[in-house]
């Protein structure tokens, strides 16, 4: 055979070589890209919460957002975790933009930033991760960051409920509210809670002081002794773990001497185990009288469920006694007061009365 010959069996033996490597090539990189596409579908929807000092068992407000979180987790079959749902505590403002940072890194779906407090930094990570979702609860995103959006509730409506139920069952015409920090949002609660209050009975007395913290609930306990002690009967306590001190002053107050009649009224949640006490007897009791509602936990969920639907859209939400976002429980309301409160709260709903939600809205309001 001559040079030529064999020299051209080589040349097309080893081209055919080159094809077939190159289809092999070709074949495991569509494996290879199928894999990651793979990988890619398989990642579930997942949303987290960075919580204030609070912590998601302050009886309250975080609470009712990790507990709505982990109904949804196992409703929809994910685990707590990056891939499904989780909280990231925070001890104080210094640990926010930190435990921000740790959220962005796992890749979660929703950052919710549970708690006025978080605003600058929820705000500044909005910012600087354009490519992430964030979600506030009680504190408001700028307009101009299209990957941000928030949740606010008219706590000056279920407030307003709340005075109403205090006038009108106190029995010394001495009421109290306890705030923990005084912020936009507590002075919605004062606000709405004493119109409320007044709308009853004008000169009835409001008693009116914050802790400074929302978990201090030592000092909760000593400033509620001191309205108890002064002639209020009915306290509202806005104050998170903080408010957890009025519930332990009113319970001690009433295990000691069950004569005069102390009430409580939660805030959040329903608070009636908070009130719950023995008395001298053994019988059991709850210092509970009504609480009102603030359903964070059924309005992330309601975001999340949407977001993973429909796809993020930024903007403000704003929950009311209209669409059930805040609310007044039955408790322990007779059955007058439940009357009056149920006409309130329509009159509300309707427009016919609104509940201030600033001071200087408290101020014009008694004025009338």
């Amino acid at each position: 055979m001559s040079k030529r010959k064999v020299l051209g069996l080589v040349t097309m033996s080893a081209a055919a070589v080159l094809l077939l490597a190159a289809c092999g090539n070709k074949s495991a990189s569509n494996s290879m890209e199928k894999t990651t596409a793979g990988e890619k579908a398989a990642k579930k929807f997942s949303i987290v919460m960075v919580t204030d000092s609070g912590g998601v068992d302050d009886k309250s407000f975080n609470q009712s957002a990790w507990t709505a979180m982990q109904a949804w987790g196992k409703e929809h079959g994910r685990e707590k975790g990056a891939e499904g749902y989780n909280y990231i505590q925070s001890s104080g403002e210094k640990d926010y933009a930190t435990n921000f940072k740790k959220a962005v890194s796992a890749k979660y779906d929703l950052i919710f930033a549970v708690g006025f407090t978080l605003q600058e930094a929820a705000n500044k990570a909005t910012e600087e991760n354009k490519d992430n979702h964030f979600v506030t609860v009680d504190s408001v995103i700028k307009d101009q960051y299209t990957n941000g959006a928030s949740i606010l509730f008219a706590e000056n409506e279920s407030a307003y409920l709340a005075g109403i139920a205090a006038a009108k069952t106190t029995k010394t015409n001495h009421i109290g509210y306890i705030g923990g920090v005084k912020t936009e949002t507590l002075i919605r609660f004062e606000a709405g809670f004493v119109a409320g209050a007044k709308s009853v009975n004008k000169d009835i007395t409001v008693d009116r002081q914050y802790v400074g913290s929302f978990q201090d609930a030592g000092t909760g306990k000593t400033i509620a002794n001191t309205m108890f002690a002064n002639g209020a009967d009915v306290i509202y306590g806005a104050a998170g773990a903080s408010g957890l001190g009025v519930f332990t002053a009113a319970t001690d107050l009433m295990q000691a001497d069950d004569s005069k009649q102390l009430w409580v009224i939660g805030v959040d949640l329903d608070q009636h185990e908070q009130g719950k006490y023995k008395t001298k007897s053994g019988e059991e009791k709850s210092v509970t009288l009504t609480s009102t509602l603030k359903k964070v936990g059924e309005a992330v969920v309601k975001f999340a469920e949407a977001t993973e639907k429909d796809g993020f859209k930024s903007g403000l939400t704003r929950y009311t006694l209209a669409d059930g976002g805040v609310d007044l429980t039955d408790g322990q309301l007779s059955a007058d007061v439940k009357d009056a409160v149920k006409k309130a709260k329509q009159d509300i709903i309707d427009g016919k009365v609104k509940a201030p939600a600033t001071e200087a809205e408290l101020d014009e309001f008694l004025k009338k």
